[in-house]
C-alpha cells in the first residue's frame, strides 16, 4: 500500500506534570525503561526530554541527558531524537544544548511562535504535588518563542552535526515558515514533518484541519517530505488512525497524551505504541524498523552520534 509506518513515541515531554499520571517517567532511570520498552513495542524513533528526578520538572541541561542517552543505545537500536523544544519557558540558547552536545541523529525544531495554554489541566489536577507545578500550569502569559531567529539559531547551531529535524508544525503558518527556510537553503529534504493538533494555541484536532495541514504541506513540499500526526490528549489514538489510512506516520507517548482511551490512563508509552500498531496493521500496514526509518528519513546513523 505505502511505506511502512515510522512511529514516534514521545517518553515524557515538558507539559504533563508528575501529579498527573504515576506512569509518567520522571528519573533517568524511568525514563530509559519507558524509552526500550516503547521500542520494543515497535517504535523506531523515541523523543526524549529530561527531567529533574527528584521534582519531576523539565530539565534541560545536556549533563540530565547523560544517564538517559547511553543506556537506551546499549539497550536498543532505536533513533533516539532529542528535543529542542524544551519547555516554552525556556529560552532557544538553553532548549538548544543538549542536542549541541550530544548530537544526536534526529533533535525536535518548533517552528513558529505560539500561545501556549496549559491551564485547562488546572481543573482535572486540582491536587498538585509541587509548587512548580501549579505555576507552570497556570500561567496564561505563556508565549512559546520560536522566531525566525530563534529557528535559525537552532539551525546553525547544529548545521555541522549531522542531525536531522523532526519539524513540529502547530499550525498552518509554520508549515510556511518551514518552507521560507527550505527556500532558504537551510534545511533539505527529505523533511519529517510533524503536524500537531489540538493543543490550546495551535490548531484544533478536527479532521478537517488534519485534511488542511496536509493539503498545504502536498502543496509546499510534494514529494520531498514524510508526514506524521501527533495528536494531543484524546484526539491521539483518532488522529493516529487518520494518518495511518491516508499513508502517513504516528506519534504516540506520554508526552502527548496520558490516555489509551476514553476513561483509561495509558500504563505506559509502550501501551500507546502497542494500539497504535493494532490500528495501523488494522489498515494494512506494518511498523517500520529503526533501520528503516533511518534510510527513509536520510539519518547519520547511531554510531555518528555524540553519545
Amino acid at each position: 500500500m505505502s511505506d511502512p509506518v515510522i512511529v514516534t513515541a514521545a517518553i515524557t515531554g515538558a507539559i504533563h506534570t508528575p501529579t498527573m499520571s504515576d506512569a509518567l517517567p520522571v528519573t533517568p532511570e524511568q525514563i530509559v525503561d519507558a524509552a526500550v520498552g516503547a521500542a520494543e513495542a515497535g517504535a523506531a524513533i523515541v523523543h526524549l526530554h529530561a527531567r529533574n528526578p527528584e521534582n519531576g520538572a523539565p530539565d534541560q541541561s545536556a549533563e540530565a541527558f547523560e544517564p538517559i542517552l547511553g543506556a537506551i543505545k546499549t539497550r536498543s537500536d532505536v533513533v533516539i531524537n532529542i528535543t529542542t523544544g524544551g519547555a516554552p519557558t525556556m529560552t532557544v540558547a538553553e532548549r538548544v544544548r543538549p542536542a549541541e552536545h550530544w548530537q544526536p541523529e534526529l533533535a525536535s525544531l518548533n517552528m513558529g511562535s505560539m500561545n501556549f495554554g496549559l491551564f485547562g489541566m488546572l481543573g482535572r489536577f486540582p491536587n498538585l504535588k509541587h509548587q512548580w507545578e501549579a505555576d507552570y500550569l497556570g500561567n496564561r502569559d505563556i508565549i512559546f518563542r520560536n522566531t525566525f531567529q530563534d529557528i535559525g539559531f537552532v539551525l546553525d547551531t547544529l548545521r555541522d552535526s549531522g542531525t536531522r529535524f523532526e519539524f513540529e508544525c502547530y499550525d498552518t503558518a509554520h508549515l510556511y515558515n518551514l518552507a521560507h527556510f527550505r527556500d532558504a537553503g537551510k534545511v533539505e529534504g527529505p523533511l519529517l514533518i510533524q503536524t500537531v493538533f489540538g493543543l490550546l494555541g495551535g490548531i484544533g484536532a478536527h479532521p478537517d484541519d488534519v485534511a488542511h495541514m496536509k493539503r498545504t504541506a502536498d502543496r509546499l513540499f510534494g514529494d520531498d517530505y514524510v508526514w506524521s500526526v501527533l495528536g494531543a490528549g484524546r484526539h491521539q489514538m483518532p488522529l493516529a488512525a487518520i494518518s495511518a489510512a491516508q499513508g502517513g506516520n504516528v506519534r504516540v507517548g506520554l508526552e502527548d497524551s496520558l490516555w489509551l482511551e476514553k476513561g483509561v490512563m495509558a500504563p505506559s508509552s509502550a501501551a500507546q505504541v502497542a494500539r497504535a500498531k493494532e490500528i495501523i496493521e488494522g489498515v494494512g500496514r506494518r511498523l517500520a524498523t529503526p533501520d528503516e526509518a533511518r534510510t527513509r528519513l536520510a539519518l547519520k546513523g547511531g554510531d555518528k552520534t555524540g553519545f
